[in-house]
């Protein structure tokens, strides 16, 4: 019998508490990423390795990315879209490592990444127009669009979750059917397929979140822009 995709692997427990695979793989990853860019950036030079000039492209395209789609200053975005888009990539790739479900294959890492958006959100949200600003941006255009603007807020991060799950989940079920069906060698094609669709799904989450975050700010930049027109 195949197991439901929904369900997660036991490794141990910790008390009453239950760890699953999805969770220790999360955890190294952490490890992996924050040992490797603590060994990166603790001497920077100015004539950097190859693995420093490596990183400071990825953290120059990802400032340019949310300079053009946020259109604010990226620095106070860059800590949380870097590390979301950094996490999702390795967390997908982690899928041709033999024997590693990849945790965002996982429908709770996804719900946890989804409401980091949703919280971050809210918050950049409130922080640049106020509680009550915040609240009153809700009823833009008109006071009646209110109810499906905050239902929005809801169902496109849920959107975000279960995108970001279907897409992670079927390619690491379609590899692992073919691996059972056709042997070691065939599969090498879909595991190079696999590294594109892991990019990619990265890189729309990451662009989600700053859409999502953006449309929150652009409500601050509102009046002055109107101002000018």
């Amino acid at each position: 019998m195949i197991a439901s995709p929904l369900e997660s692997h036991v490794l141990f427990s910790i008390g009453p508490v239950p760890i699953a695979q999805p969770v220790v793989t999360t955890w190294a990853i952490m490890a992996v990423l924050a040992l490797g860019f603590w060994g990166v950036t603790r001497q920077p030079s100015l004539h950097p390795s190859r693995a420093q000039a490596a990183l400071e492209l990825v953290v120059d395209t990802i400032r340019l990315q949310i300079q053009e789609t946020m259109e604010v200053p990226p620095a106070r975005y860059l800590p949380l879209i870097g590390t979301l888009f950094l996490f999702v990539l390795v967390a997908n790739w982690s899928s041709l490592i033999p024997g590693v479900e990849p945790p965002t294959a996982a429908l709770e890492t996804d719900a946890a990444l989804a409401l980091i958006v949703f919280g971050a959100t809210i918050w950049f949200g409130v922080r640049e127009l106020g509680a009550a600003g915040y609240l009153r941006s809700f009823a833009r255009p008109s006071i009646l669009l209110a109810p499906l603007n905050l239902i929005e807020l809801f169902t496109r991060s849920f959107s975000l979750m279960i995108r970001l799950f279907g897409n992670v989940m079927s390619g690491v079920f379609m590899i692992g059917v073919v691996l059972s069906l056709a042997g070691l060698l065939v599969p090498i094609p879909l595991m190079a397929l696999e590294l594109l669709t892991g990019a990619v799904q990265a890189y729309i989450f990451g662009a989600l979140a700053m859409v999502f975050i953006g449309g929150a700010l652009s409500e601050a930049h509102e009046p002055s822009r109107e101002a000018t027109t």
